[in-house]
């Protein structure tokens, strides 16, 4: 729906397009329909050989940054095709409305907010961010999801890097602006993974940078929302004082399904 001013027998608020139809226009028209996003898992977590498994995942969680972690995904959504170099273009209008900034800020605060999550998305290594001579567009180009800075290619059949899925209902059933940023970081985490995933908390710092009690506050939440489940095993435990101890394995529920091992088959041509 095209916006129009106010003051001509009808307000702004009622016939220009939010920040959910903005979203969904933009996610049909610039993402041609796809089901699904692929994220390389070097986002969440660095291979096994790096110094340390600490990525750009690890930055947004530290940082507090949920605007952030939105606005990136969303990003990757919408930024389907080599042609224009992995870049969109859109005006700074409605980039604020696209990644929600003008739900809670005029007009003006919300395009700044926007410069300023963009900012931090470039200085996270993940875009370039360039505001187009005399327009009020930006076009925004995607590098490599590692934050190093390297050029980006969709990651599929062509390479080798493992990668996961999010699926479209994530937007379309606005779940992402339903959830904390422990559960949306958790629920990247549990899409790399198989189903029954085992994480000891204590072992959250090491593998993924972040604490164990926004690690189990994360878990925590996808399963009261109904978006994973758990089931509870007991192991042998001589030295604990019942002689056992009990840890929680999670999988994803449909269509948050654990994705690792199909992204897995299809990057080796199966």
């Amino acid at each position: 729906m095209n916006e129009q001013p106010s003051g001509e027998g009808l307000t702004a608020g009622e016939v220009a397009a939010d920040a959910a139809e903005t979203q969904r226009f933009l996610l049909n028209h610039k993402a041609q329909r796809r089901l699904h996003v692929p994220v390389r898992r070097d986002f969440v977590q660095l291979p096994p050989r790096s110094e340390s498994r600490h990525s750009v995942l690890a930055q947004f969680v530290r940082g507090r940054d949920v605007r952030g972690l939105r606005a990136y995904l969303f990003i990757l959504a919408i930024t389907s095709s080599d042609l224009d170099n992995w870049s969109t273009t859109l005006n700074s209008s409605v980039w604020a409305r696209a990644i929600g900034a003008t739900d809670t800020a005029e007009p003006a605060s919300a395009r700044a907010a926007v410069t300023k999550i963009f900012s931090r998305l470039h200085q996270r290594g993940l875009i370039t961010c360039t505001r187009l001579l005399r327009t009020h567009d930006i076009r925004v180009t995607l590098l490599r999801e590692d934050g190093k800075g390297g050029p980006y290619t969709r990651p599929g059949k062509d390479n080798r890097d493992p990668y996961l899925r999010v699926p479209r209902e994530l937007w379309d059933e606005r779940v992402i602006d339903d959830l904390s940023l422990p559960a949306l970081a958790m629920l990247l985490v549990l899409s790399c993974e198989r189903p029954g995933f085992e994480l000891p908390s204590e072992r959250a710092p090491e593998w993924y940078g972040w604490s164990a009690d926004t690690a189990e506050r994360g878990f925590r939440e996808l399963v009261d929302k109904g978006l994973a489940g758990v089931r509870k095993t007991f192991k042998s435990a001589p030295a604990s004082p019942r002689g056992y101890t009990h840890c929680n394995r999670y999988t994803l529920v449909a269509p948050y399904a654990h994705r690792g091992r199909v992204a897995q088959e299809e990057v080796k041509g199966v």
